[in-house]
C-alpha cells in the first residue's frame, strides 16, 4: 500500500486542544487558516529566524496567528490584519484560551490595503500573507517595504487549491498568483525564494 507522505508530513506535529477548538470556531464562520502542517512550519520558521516583530494578514479563526506566537521569541509581537470583525472576535477567544498576553498581539480589523501602508518600513522579520489573491501584488510590495533585510515572506496557499501548475486554469485568482509566483522569482536583487509543498503550497522569500 502506497504511503500518503505529504498527509503523513502535515500530520507529523499535532495539534493540542487549543488549536483544535480555535480550527472548529474558524470552521463555523467560514473563517481560511493555516494547515497543521503548515502553522507547524510558520511557528519552526519564526523561531529559526528569532522573530520578534511579525505581520499576519489573515487572521482566520486564530490558528495561524498561535503557531507564530508559540515560535516567536517570548517579547515578540504579533500584528495580525483581518477585515471580518468576527475573524478578530473568534481569534480573541483563542488567545485568552492559550493565556496569551494582550501586550503580544494586535488585532487591526480593517481592508488590507488600509493597513499595510501604514506599517513602520524595514521593521518586522517575518511577513505571512493568507488572503485573497487579488491584493497580492500590492501585498507582496508592502511585505518587501516592511520586512528588515534577511526578514523572510511568507505566501500561504500558493497552490490555489493546486490550479496554478495547470496552465488551463485562467481563472483570477489562478492568475494572480502565477503571475505574483513569476515576479518575486525574477526579482532575484531583492528576494532570495524557494517553493514547498507544505499544506496548500507555502512560497517562501527572504529579503536580500
Amino acid at each position: 500500500m502506497k504511503i500518503d507522505v505529504h498527509s503523513y508530513a502535515e500530520n507529523f506535529v499535532g495539534e493540542d486542544e487549543i488549536l483544535t477548538n480555535a480550527r472548529a470556531r474558524g470552521l463555523e464562520v467560514g473563517a481560511q487558516d493555516a494547515s497543521q502542517g503548515t502553522g507547524s512550519f510558520i511557528s519552526f520558521l519564526a523561531h529559526l529566524i528569532s522573530a520578534q516583530s511579525v505581520v499576519e494578514v489573515g487572521t482566520g479563526s486564530g490558528v495561524g496567528s498561535l503557531w507564530l506566537l508559540r515560535g516567536m521569541i517570548e517579547s515578540g509581537t504579533l500584528t495580525s490584519i483581518d477585515a471580518e470583525a468576527e475573524h478578530a472576535r473568534i481569534a480573541r477567544i483563542a488567545f485568552a484560551e492559550a493565556d496569551i498576553s494582550p501586550q503580544r498581539f494586535r488585532l487591526i480589523t480593517n481592508p488590507i490595503v488600509d493597513v499595510m501602508g501604514k506599517l513602520t518600513d524595514r521593521a518586522y522579520d517575518l511577513v505571512v500573507l493568507r488572503h485573497d489573491a487579488e491584493d497580492l501584488s500590492f501585498s507582496v510590495d508592502e511585505a518587501y517595504r516592511m520586512l528588515r533585510t534577511g526578514g523572510v515572506l511568507v505566501i500561504d496557499n500558493f497552490f490555489g487549491e493546486g490550479k496554478i501548475s495547470d496552465p488551463a486554469q485562467r481563472d483570477p485568482r489562478t492568475i494572480a498568483l502565477r503571475e505574483c509566483g513569476k515576479a518575486i522569482r525574477s526579482a532575484t536583487k531583492l528576494w532570495q525564494t524557494s517553493l514547498i509543498g507544505v499544506g496548500d503550497g507555502l512560497l517562501l522569500a527572504t529579503k536580500r
